[in-house]
């Protein structure tokens, strides 16, 4: 048993398991690849995609609940082969709340050539605020993904990552912002990958994605209200 609420954990078993359908609508994955973790707020536990289920099955019901450890605690399904690797992210980056893994085509396509996603694009200044790193070769099933992606993350604004040779994955404040990483991280990939087929691209000065940076994570979007004079 956890010392989360049943109801509490229960909401973030359906966030988790509706979240895995943005992967399928965006084309992030294939068959049974890809997954998607959320940090349970409070407790050292996350809870993860089982391992080797069709999207199409997934529910609230067979998410699996796992310790930092990688340890299951609630579900009756094996979670994610890449559990290890999830774990040690949370570990080790505690302000993370969601990780996201796909091996979608074109960021797929960069780690394969063992390339960063170089930023000529505002796009990618404003939601990577720069490059998107390569993160070295580990193997599946351990923490050295988990070590690697921390690696290379660390200290970097992106919040994904093309672990060579593998695939990408993403971190964010929680699950959704994970997702989004991702869902940007193949849209810039694919656009990168064609403009590098026309020919070179422009690159952005460093100051302009520092302004292009700040501006969308800073001043885009919806803001709470000023409740001064109110």
């Amino acid at each position: 048993m956890t010392g989360k609420s049943d109801g509490t954990l229960w909401r973030l078993r359906e966030t988790v398991a509706g979240l895995h359908s943005a992967l399928t609508r965006y084309g992030l994955v294939a068959w049974t690849a890809g997954n998607v973790s959320a940090r349970v707020p409070g407790e050292d536990l996350m809870v993860i995609k089982p391992s080797g289920v069709d999207y199409d099955d997934l529910s609230a019901e067979n998410m699996v609940v796992c310790d930092l450890s990688g340890a299951v605690v609630e579900g009756e399904h094996s979670p994610s082969s890449d559990t290890a690797a999830h774990a040690y992210v949370y570990r080790a980056m505690p302000e993370v709340g969601g990780v996201v893994h796909t091996h979608s085509s074109y960021a797929t396509a960069w780690a394969a050539c063992g390339e960063a996603i170089p930023c000529h694009l505002t796009a990618q200044a404003d939601e990577f605020g720069g490059e998107i790193p390569v993160g070295p070769f580990a193997l599946i099933g351990g923490d050295d993904i988990g070590k690697g992606i921390v690696a290379t993350l660390s200290g970097h604004r992106s919040p994904a990552v093309l672990m060579r040779n593998h695939g990408v994955f993403t971190i964010g404040r929680d699950a959704r912002a994970a997702v989004k990483a991702a869902v940007m991280c193949e849209d810039v990939a694919r656009t990168a990958y064609l403009a590098r087929t026309l020919g070179q691209p422009v690159p952005i000065a460093p100051a302009d994605i520092d302004a292009l940076y700040d501006r969308y994570q800073n001043v885009y979007g919806q803001r709470p209200a000023s409740t001064a004079g109110s």
